[in-house]
């Protein structure tokens, strides 16, 4: 193994177990969202730099303390500086790896597809070097070293004429590894309540389950579809942008939000060909004992049979009854597919997403 790989493995490590020991504090305040590319996200690492000793002349011409011009007394004011600042330093980890690390600090188990689509796919991934192979996949830089060290150790190298000819022997190749890929195709629809009572704090909390929930998901499907309901007396599909900032505002209907879902799931992901996770997120205040009625039946008779499961995460807010869940759990106390969890803060925020995945559909 080269040097640099050993060295690039020891900082992936070093990476890894940061965001191990900081993974709550990531899911807590968020700084991951921001950082999120299309296959990476940007961790933030500290930098510790070793104190050291400087020593000055002994004739006291550096300056020390209580010495230098000023009188007692005087602010200490400097001039504005020239130098470069102070950073803070980042690397980048696969949303891969940042699922995997996720699963195996929650004990996630992997997940069983559901549907027609279960066939894995094999991809390709050339991360090594063997000593055959086709003249397309001929590793130059390796190629050429191993013809330089041998050129040196045989005393044929001349510095002065740096000439440098590869034997067959000397010829690298990359090679592949076979990585199975889940063929299956998963939805997720994401549900939240928008009315008045829900503020800018529930939002937030709500949007850093949605990144880690979509983290592992994905993780696990090689095809998903994210759509985004908001309700409250209606129902409207919207995109993610709207999904997470649009206004709160109006009465609850937790109704027409699964009517919705439900003529998604039924038009667009049937379940014979898709493995639907339906999220909604409320506070638990819905506007009337009917409408909850409603609701309950809509899931017994339609909704759960159409998705893998459902999960409902009720967040805190001071205007919340929380009653919704009560009557959530009291209908459905048994059904493996029907999970409740209450997320009082953001430290709430990994405990509901284990509920959520834990039972591996």
């Amino acid at each position: 193994m080269r040097r640099v790989d050993r060295d690039l493995g020891r900082f992936r490590a070093i990476v890894e177990g940061h965001v191990r020991r900081n993974l709550r504090e990531f899911v807590r305040k968020g700084d991951l969202l921001a950082r999120e590319g299309a296959k990476t996200v940007r961790v933030p690492l500290p930098q510790v730099e070793l104190p050291r000793f400087r020593f000055g002349s002994k004739d006291g011409r550096d300056g020390g303390v209580g010495q230098g011009p000023g009188r007692p007394g005087e602010p200490a004011q400097g001039e504005a500086g020239e130098s470069a600042g102070e950073h803070e330093m980042e690397a980048e980890v696969t949303l891969e790896d940042l699922a995997r690390i996720l699963g195996e600090e929650l004990s996630l188990p992997r997940i069983e597809p559901r549907g027609t689509r279960k066939i894995e796919a094999d991809m390709l991934r050339y991360r090594s070097i063997r000593r055959t192979g086709p003249r397309s996949l001929r590793h130059f830089k390796r190629t050429f070293r191993t013809a330089l060290r041998r050129q040196i150790l045989d005393g044929s190298y001349d510095a002065r004429r740096p000439i440098v000819v590869p034997l067959p022997e000397d010829e690298r190749f990359r090679s592949f590894e076979v990585t199975p890929l889940p063929e299956s195709s998963a939805a997720i629809v994401y549900m939240m309540d928008v009315s008045g009572s829900m503020g800018a704090e529930q939002k937030e909390v709500v949007r850093h389950t949605a990144f880690w929930l979509d983290t592992w998901i994905r993780s696990q499907y090689r095809n998903v579809a994210v759509r985004y309901v908001v309700h409250d007396a209606e129902a409207r599909e919207v995109d993610r942008e709207q999904f997470f900032h649009l206004k709160e505002s109006g009465g609850t209907k937790i109704s027409s939000a699964y009517r919705l879902c439900m003529d998604m799931c039924e038009r667009d992901h049937p379940r014979d060909r898709w493995n639907v996770y339906a999220f909604h997120f409320s506070d638990g205040d819905n506007w009337s004992g009917g409408d909850t009625q409603e609701c309950l039946d809509l899931l017994a008779s339609r909704l759960l049979p159409a998705v893998n499961q459902f999960a409902y995460g009720q967040v805190k807010s001071a205007y919340g009854s929380g009653q919704f869940k009560h009557d959530l759990d009291r209908k459905f106390p048994d059904r493996e597919d029907l999970v409740t969890a209450e997320i009082a803060d953001r430290d709430g925020i990994l405990p509901a997403i284990r509920q959520f995945l834990g039972r591996g559909r």
